[in-house]
């Protein structure tokens, strides 16, 4: 599972049925766009960069499909899409439907192949592993399944210094989390468990108690902590909102409202997330990203933004781990 099943938020949208294959037609794959959590394709933005922010949304749909659902090999199928996906820089014209129409956008964007690779990579690991023992294993994790999106976004703008990606690693990442912390009781009905096994140590949560139809007092307690640090990472990425203009700027707090709103919705269910991942309304997602808004027009924040790039940026090793597990991998 990676970030698009968060664009960053709560629960997952089945698979439309004949998508989880590698000949998928990108037309399938978008038409689970209007059910997901937050706008794929927001409409505050140019008709061009929507189209743009569809082949990045399908392209992570499909590689998603492919992990987390489709028959027979997994890792084959990966390893066949990871194949085909190389041609795009290599100068050729891919195979597979959905690469066809993401090369499109890689070339007129001139977009890196290390984000897409990327969420393979991510896919690959959820064959491999289903439980992290520390926060960090996890977040590691993230570098590779939430990360390359906003990656991708600051790319089709042509915004992708290393300030405002570091900021949006942090931005993703906590979207990421957002979606895990949704999620438990669909995760662990796959096989997985994200939150990490020293925290349910802790707090004395077993498996057992997170099969339960309610939350027990400890998994509440667990689940306040997890809320909490998700949103001290995405705290640490909103500044991003602020270094950019425009529709962008619009997009990106809708992004961090909906996040925060996604964190909002744990709290406001008394942190019981075993009945099913509790969902923000729209008006309420609307509302977190206004203020989300108004706090990057706020005086200082320009200045604010420089300085959370400059901390995230010696605080966080884990996308050069990340990199580098990768390229140690091929």
């Amino acid at each position: 599972m990676t970030a698009i099943d968060a664009p960053t938020g709560p629960s997952r949208t089945p698979a439309p049925s004949g998508a989880t294959g590698l000949s998928t037609p990108p037309e399938h794959l978008l038409r689970a766009a209007p059910a997901e959590n937050f706008p794929v394709s927001p409409i505050v933005l140019p008709a061009a960069v929507r189209a743009h922010f569809n082949a990045v949304y399908a392209f992570s749909r499909f590689v998603d499909n492919i992990g987390d659902e489709a028959a027979g090999d997994r890792l084959a199928l990966l390893d066949r899409l990871s194949e085909d996906l190389s041609v795009i820089w290599a100068g050729g014209e891919p195979e597979l439907p959905v690469l066809r129409l993401v090369a499109r956008t890689v070339h007129a964007c001139d977009l890196p192949p290390e984000p897409f690779e990327r969420l393979v990579e991510a896919n690959r690991q959820d064959q491999r592993v289903t439980r992290y023992e520390t926060f960090d294993d996890l977040v590691r994790y993230c570098t590779l399944s939430a990360d390359p999106v906003g990656r991708m976004v600051l790319g089709v703008y042509g915004l992708a210094i290393p300030d405002r990606v570091v900021l949006s690693d942090r931005v993703c990442t906590a979207l990421q989390l957002a979606e895990h912390w949704q999620d438990v009781a669909e995760d662990l009905a796959a096989g997985r468990i994200y939150l990490p096994q020293e925290d349910l140590d802790t707090f004395g949560v077993t498996e057992d108690d997170l099969r339960a139809r309610v939350a027990s007092p400890a998994v509440r307690h667990l689940m306040a902590f997890e809320v909490s640090r998700a949103r001290t990472v995405m705290d640490q990425g909103a500044p991003l909102i602020s270094t950019v203009s425009g529709r962008l700027k619009l997009a990106l707090a809708g992004f961090v409202g909906g996040g925060r709103a996604a964190l909002d919705a744990i709290r406001r269910a008394d942190y019981d997330v075993l009945g099913g991942p509790p969902k923000a309304p729209k008006p309420r997602m609307a509302r977190f990203a206004l203020v989300a808004l108004a706090q990057s027009a706020a005086p200082g924040a320009p200045a604010a933004a420089r300085t959370a790039a400059a901390v995230a940026t010696t605080t966080s090793a884990t996308g050069v781990a990340a990199r580098r597990a990768l390229e140690e991998g091929r």
